[in-house]
This record gives C-alpha cells, structure tokens and sequence, in this order.
C-alpha cells in the first residue's frame, strides 16, 4: 500500500480542543440534551467511539464542559469587580447582579452548571468550593467583616433544620480552612450559616424563574423586581446604607 492510500484510510485525528468545542457549539444552540458523543463525532467526522480517548464516557464530558463553565462565570463575575470600591456591600450585590446577567446571557450554560440531572445532584458546599462559589465566599467575608449584619435569632431557627444547618457549618468550615481564603470564621455561627443559605436561595430561585420563563407573573421589567429584592436582602440583613449600590 502507497503512503497516499494509507493516508486515505486513516481516520481524521481529533484533539481534546475539538470536541469541546463542538460540544459547546451543540450547546450553545440546542441545550445540553444535543451534546451527545454520537452527534460530536459526526460533527468531526471520526466514529463516536474516536472520542473515548478523551473522554471515559458522556458524563465524564458533560462534567469537563461544567467546570469550564463555571470558569467562565467565575471570569465574569471577577471582572464585575474590577472598578468597584473595596467595599463588601457594593461588591456583594454587583456579583449578584453579575450572577443574573451571565445567566441570562447564557441560559443553556446555565442550565447544564446549575440546572441538569448531574448538577442536581452536587451539594451546595461543593460550589462553594468552586471558582464562582469561592468569589461568592469572599463578598460575603467582606460583608461580614466589614458590617454587624443582622442574623436571625438563633431560637427562630426551625429545630428540623438545625441538624443540617450545623452539618453544613462544619463543612463550609472545613473547606475555608484548607483553602486559606480570607472569612472570617469565628462569624460563621449558626445564624449567619442559615441566612447564607437563605441568600442564596431568594437569589438561585430569582434567577432560575426568570432564566427559564416562570415567574409567576408577566413583568415589563424582570430587573426592577430583581433589584427590589436586593434591596430587601441588604436592608433585612443591615447593609443597605449605600445609596449608590
């Protein structure tokens, strides 16, 4: 066989870059469900089974595209904060300002990170332990550091609840130890514990209604709501005092 017949019947090499790119195209356009092995091999013009010396399997790739999103969101939010003060309020709510638009702007990347069957099944503490978790973490040790933010009374806690709320505590200490990031943990009581959580329900559930078009009511403008409740989270919790926020 001649070196040009031999050339012929080799199939096309395909590097790790392809196929992620192809899978975020396939995203990108139709949602996470398009990204299957089978029409990134097509796209390529290799076999679907070419992929599997990148990728063990569908999911392995599907987590691979996750953490690169969630690279980029940690990129956005990052740069949200490139002008601003070094003030915890103003930072705070810039990210979660931040947080909405790149969702918004990137629904079905969105979908996948927060939303998919895979997603579902991460625990909270471990996005906070991610890039984006983590630039959350800090605009919330700076409010703490920065402001005597108002708690909920620890006796108003649901009993049912307190058994998580200090499991997470326990973890959520844990991580912030090993990473050296700058909290102040001797604040990470209970009380605080449970209004991040809160936090971050009101914002998560916000933007996830919006993101996927169930608000419960047609609103001319999403934002106005979404600021409004800001505006509630900050002055329930004492750290609206900055008109320009």
């Amino acid at each position: 066989m001649t070196e040009p017949q031999r050339a012929r019947g080799r199939a096309p090499v395909v590097s790790d870059a392809d196929i992620r790119r192809v899978a975020r195209a396939l995203l990108s356009a139709h949602g996470p469900d398009a990204v299957t092995l089978r029409a990134i091999a097509r796209e390529l013009g290799v076999t679907a089974p070419a992929l599997y010396r990148h990728y063990a399997s569908h999911d392995d790739l599907l987590e691979r595209l996750r953490v690169e999103f969630c690279a980029d969101l940690a990129a956005f939010l990052a740069a949200q904060l490139d002008q601003l003060p070094d003030d915890g309020a103003v930072q705070f709510l810039a990210i979660c300002r931040g947080f909405r638009r790149w969702a918004l702007a990137n629904p079905r990347e969105f979908t996948l990170v927060f939303a998919s069957p895979t997603a579902s099944q991460r625990p909270m503490i471990g996005r906070f332990d991610e890039p984006f978790g983590r630039i959350f973490l800090a605009a919330a040790g700076r409010l703490l550091a920065g402001f005597d933010i108002a708690t909920p009374p620890g006796d108003t806690i649901p009993a049912a609840l307190r058994a998580d709320l200090i499991r997470f505590q326990t973890d959520l200490l844990a991580m912030l130890s090993d990473s050296g990031q700058k909290f102040p943990a001797e604040k990470l009581d209970l009380s605080v514990t449970y209004l991040m959580v809160q936090t971050w329900a009101r914002l998560f559930g916000h933007v996830t209604l919006e993101v996927f078009g169930n608000y419960p009511i047609p609103l001319a403008d999403p934002e106005i709501m979404f600021d409004a409740m800001l505006a509630d989270l900050a002055r329930t919790a004492g750290f609206d005092h900055h008109p320009d926020a």
